[in-house]
């Protein structure tokens, strides 16, 4: 035990006066969980930061777990305990963005592993994009409209801005506009993410923005009627590093890739050149019907760019929902592409790049199933399938790898967790970097990272916390359990001293004693093995040295191994305090007294249950039966019956069972040694045992433990097959696991389904203190199997909680720090990659037009033109400079939205051509907005400028024109405002109003003309366009 847990056993012994509840304080007690590792149960949504190398996993119950280099892991946990609906890195900024059904969008702080700020928005997001640098964020709601956010990196805060984009002016079709049109995607457009972003509706409608005009630049109104079907956009992402390709999945199974106009186009050429389709994806999802969950486009130099297609979930499709399509230049004569079949529905995937620190990468595909399981495929692998396949070669397929927990080649069916070994000190230079590399990585993409990594084990002396697991496979590990990070220590597949190889019979029991060096164990068919170590193997490796730096194998520590075969699978394994003598209980009611020297079996007794046979646990005692000392063997059963035989002989000393009124499963039992003092005393015990000094002698209890209540029986009565209950607790929500700390037992560990862990006195079983852990929580959003839960307990009040192949958990009930470089194992944010700046600039992009991506440009002097010249990027800091002001500013009130929606629906007049205004082009400034005059404060200001202009024209009447034609206009002007607003006309005469009058109309008239020209050169535009379509819809045909 340690030190800490020495002075509590101290402290709870010396009981008050008062009674038992000061013998464990809730002072003493902090349960929590220390670290999880593994993929949490539920998971449902999954990203990742590909320059600092963190993957997110987000869950059901609100939380998120983070994979970080060397091992690194954290758990973060949101105070709502509902699903994420989208989930989003800040690359290498140290910033994940978590969107939850409620709409609230969580930013978290991963330096501090904490939740800095939580915004709620106020409509149903659809859609949810942040610009590379992370300044500003995209929202698209179900009414169609996109809001802009600011996040400030500072404070981690949210702040909403003026600036929007209302479904009313950025819609293609203002007549057509429906209620259920929603903005499903916001797409920030690459190499112009200050300057574009495109604009993708439920209904198919696309938009590319102008952000600095203030208005849609281009659409695809024209071209999506005419492709109308009865379908809605479910995905879509950018097909090009340019942002002139972009692929749209639709509920149809449909997949459609659209050409949008060059971000270094002209203002002119963009508004004559509109959102196309360029080709049609053929992969099978429409023939089923099976709808475009999600994609998401690879670049590889153009060669072997990748589209990876994920269709929804469905057990009877015949279809491969998952699958990888090469884009390139001849993707329009054959399309090649690979149907990826994992062992169950993905929800999600993602790319995850890795490296070590020679700069090897490897990109590696992430699936998450539907049960929360990871499954990986080798990114490099696929892409040489799919290059090979253009080929006539046959390529091999890549393979599936599920990642499980690394602690063995098969499950882990039983374990125990020893601490507070005397060990050697740690050196002073070690670290958590130097620990990390001995560890066993968790996904296959790090374990080629790691050379040798898995021929690597720790000596049994340096390891303070001992874990030893046994597995299906009849596989003994022992692992390294002073960090959260397991190293691995030795590995026993030995059956006996000349069988060396694995039994392939899962191990169902364990009983280490590290002082003897002595393990027993027990497996399914009924073997019990007593592995017997070299001392040697126990010492500093300065005396061992070949067992320090090489795989500890069976036969490099076992000195002999000696094996009993009883009837049925072993539960149970108790020892005598001399360890001369073993018990093993069956799960059909045997029990076996064994001498291990042998081993010889000494006797067999068969206990009969009345409701379920198979013996939990076992304990020798001695105890005072009838006036005479006697060994006893106390046995318990899974329905919660408790016996006691004769040591000696195997005799049952009553004929009577004790067991509770209302039988349950039985989780655990142990017999507690407890003395009291004072006047405090328990109604079981006797009044005549009480001494002359007022105390009590030594007495014996029986802790049972079951799913629906906990007891404690007077020993000496239930060795005389009465059933004495001094204390009982009954339970509030199903328990599943039970242990106790301290020697002599001072307190009690709960752990119930509901993920509550509560911390009793013992023996009176009051409440000391309760806590909850979300990871531990049985529910709807987290399907586990209490038969996959293994739950090992140390003397210190440690516990490690092992769910199947996918999460571990350490989880600390005292505290005292049991554990080394907790800190380190939980930081998955490297600092030193952060970019000081806080700006993420993109590297120039060459533009390539060809294949079936050549009529992305329309105009040939200009393609030529850009060909093989790179698109310059534009500069970041000036970029978001700008931003700031454009989006600080309201460009679109509420009042004119609702003014346009009206007059929208009102009949259109005829008009006079006195009626006609066509104003001249001003040049706005940048982030102007275009029709922020139209709001009534504007107005009012300009009237309020023109009234002084006409009085200072009044006082300066005698002073001559520069311009004689400017002053005959300005007073034309003056005149008919002055007129309508109530003031005094000029001298002026009729013949230069005319005059006037006559020189506007011919103005109009060639406004007019010009209008005209610009619509021969529109309808030129539309024909080719028609001429594509045709051209594309006889491809669809083929």
């Amino acid at each position: 035990m340690s030190v800490f847990v020495k002075k509590l056993v101290e402290k709870a012994s010396m009981k008050k006066h008062s009674g038992f509840s000061d013998s464990l304080r809730p002072d003493d007690v902090d349960p929590r969980l220390v670290f999880h590792y593994g993929i949490p149960s539920g998971a449902v949504l999954v990203a990742h930061d590909s320059i600092q190398q963190i993957l997110a996993i987000s869950t059901k119950d609100g939380q998120i777990k983070l994979f970080g280099k060397d091992g690194a892991q954290a758990l973060l946990e949101s105070s709502e305990t509902i699903p994420s609906k989208f989930l989003l890195f800040i690359e290498n900024q140290g910033i994940l963005l978590n969107v939850n059904v409620n709409n609230q969008i969580e930013v978290w702080d991963l330096d501090n592993k904490c939740l800095s700020s939580v915004h709620q928005f106020g409509k149903e997001i659809t859609s949810f994009t942040a610009m590379r640098n992370g300044a500003y964020m995209y929202i698209g709601d179900s009414s169609g409209n996109v809001s802009i956010l600011r996040l400030h990196k500072v404070t981690f805060s949210i702040e909403p801005m003026k600036y929007n984009i209302p479904l009313l002016v950025s819609y293609g079709k203002t007549n057509e506009i429906g209620s259920d049109i929603a903005a499903k995607h916001v797409l920030p457009q690459p190499t112009a993410e200050s300057k574009r972003v495109l604009i993708i509706y439920s209904d198919g409608v696309i938009t590319l923005w102008g952000i600095r005009e203030s208005k849609a630049v281009s659409t695809n109104s024209g071209v999506s009627t005419m492709l109308q079907e009865a379908k809605k956009v479910t995905a879509a992402c950018w097909a090009c590093s340019g942002g002139t390709k972009v692929v749209v999945g639709y509920s149809n199974g449909d997949i459609m890739l659209w050409s949008v106009p060059c971000p270094v186009d002209s203002d002119a050429e963009q508004a004559a050149s509109q959102i196309t389709p360029t080709y049609k994806l053929n992969l099978g999802y429409k023939a089923e019907k099976i709808p475009i969950t999600k994609l998401k486009w690879a670049d590889a130099d153009g060669k072997s760019s990748r589209l990876y297609v994920l269709g929804s979930s469905s057990d009877s499709s015949s279809t491969s929902l998952l699958q990888v399509v090469l884009l390139n230049e001849q993707t329009e004569t054959r399309t090649v592409k690979l149907g990826l079949h994992p062992h169950e529905p993905v929800v999600d995937f993602e790319l995850a790049t890795s490296s070590d620190q020679n700069k090897h990468r490897r990109d590696s595909l992430l699936l998450l199933g539907r049960s929360s399981y990871v499954h990986t495929y080798d990114d490099s692998l696929i892409e040489r399938y799919l290059a090979q396949s253009q080929s006539k070669s046959s390529p091999s397929l890549p393979k599936e790898v599920m990642v499980k927990l690394p602690y063995g080649d098969s499950s882990i069916t039983v374990a125990q967790f020893v601490t507070s070994i005397p060990c050697m000190p740690s050196s002073a230079d070690e670290d958590f970097s130097m620990l990390a590399k001995d560890s066993l990585p968790l996904f296959p993409f790090e374990r080629s990272l790691k050379d040798g990594s898995n021929s690597t084990f720790t000596p049994f002396s340096k390891a303070k916390n001992l874990l030893i697991t046994g597995h299906s496979s009849g596989a003994i590990n022992f692992w390294d359990a002073s960090c959260p990070l397991l190293l691995p220590v030795a590995s026993i597949t030995q059956q006996s001293d000349n069988d060396l190889s694995l039994s392939g019979i899962a191990l169902t029991a364990l009983h280490f004693n590290y002082e003897s060096h002595l393990l027993v164990s027990g497996d399914q068919s009924g073997t019990v093995r007593i592995f017997t170590f070299k001392s040697e193997a126990f010492a500093p490796p300065s005396t061992f040295l070949s067992l320090g730096n090489s795989r500890k194998g069976s036969s490099n520590i076992i000195r002999r191994v000696k094996v009993v075969k009883v009837t049925g699978a072993i539960l149970s394994i108790a020892t005598t305090g001399n360890l001369k003598q073993l018990a093993v209980g069956s799960d059909q009611g045997y029990v076996y007294l064994i001498d291990p020297e042998g081993p010889v079996v000494l006797y067999e007794k068969h206990v009969a249950s009345e409701f379920c046979t198979g013996n939990i646990s076992m304990h020798f005692e001695t105890c005072s039966f009838h006036g005479f000392e006697k060994d006893v063997i106390v046995v318990a059963t899974k329905d919660s019956s408790i016996f006691t035989l004769e040591k000696d002989t195997g005799n049952t000393l009553s004929s009577d069972v004790v067991r509770p009124n209302t039988p349950s499963k039985a989780l655990f039992t142990r017999v507690l040694d407890c003395s009291y003092r004072g006047s405090s005393v328990p109604d079981a015990i006797e009044v005549n045992s009480i001494r002359s000094d007022n105390s009590t002698p030594k007495q014996s209890f029986m802790l049972l433990c079951t799913e629906k209540s906990a007891y404690v029986f007077s020993l000496s009565h239930l060795v005389q097959g009465v059933k004495k209950v001094m204390y009982k607790k009954k339970f509030s929500s199903p328990c599943y696991s039970a242990s106790t700390f301290g020697s002599p037992d001072v307190g009690l560990i709960l752990l119930f389904t509901s993920g509550k862990i509560e911390i009793r006195s013992l023996p009176e079983l009051s409440l000391v203190k309760q806590s909850s852990v979300r990871a531990l929580t049985f529910s709807t959003f987290r399907p586990l199997s209490i038969s996959d839960i293994v739950v090992s307990s140390s003397l210190d009040g440690e516990l490690i909680i092992i769910n199947g192949d996918q999460e571990l958990l350490f989880v600390s009930t005292l505290l005292h720090e049991a554990y080394r470089f907790v800190d380190s194992a939980s930081t998955v944010l490297k600092k030193e990659l952060v970019n000081a700046q806080g700006l993420i600039c993109s590297l120039p992009v060459k533009e390539k037009k060809k294949g079936i991506f050549a009529s992305v440009i329309k105009d040939s002097k200009s393609a030529k033109a850009r060909n093989g010249h790179e698109v310059e990027t534009e500069d970041c800091r000036q970029s978001i400079e700008e931003l700031s002001t454009i989006f600080s500013t309201s460009n679109f009130s509420m009042d004119v939205v609702s003014e346009e929606r009206k007059v929208m629906n009102e009949e259109d007049e005829d008009l006079d051509i006195d009626d006609i205004e066509i104003d001249d082009a001003k040049e706005k400034p940048r982030g102007y907005p275009v029709i922020a005059g139209l709001n009534r404060q504007n107005i009012t200001n300009r009237f309020q400028a023109i009234k002084g202009k006409l009085k200072n024209t009044k006082a300066k009447t005698e002073k001559v024109g520069v311009n004689e034609v400017e002053e005959e206009k300005t007073g034309a002007a003056i005149d008919q405002i002055k007129k309508k607003y109530g003031y005094a006309s000029s001298d002026s005469g009729a013949a230069n109003a005319a005059k006037t009058k006559l020189s506007e109309n011919l103005k109009k008239l060639q406004g007019i003309s010009l209008k005209t020209t610009e619509m021969q050169d529109t309808a030129r535009s539309f024909s080719s366009m028609a001429k594509d379509l045709l051209r594309f819809a006889e491809n669809d045909k083929k």
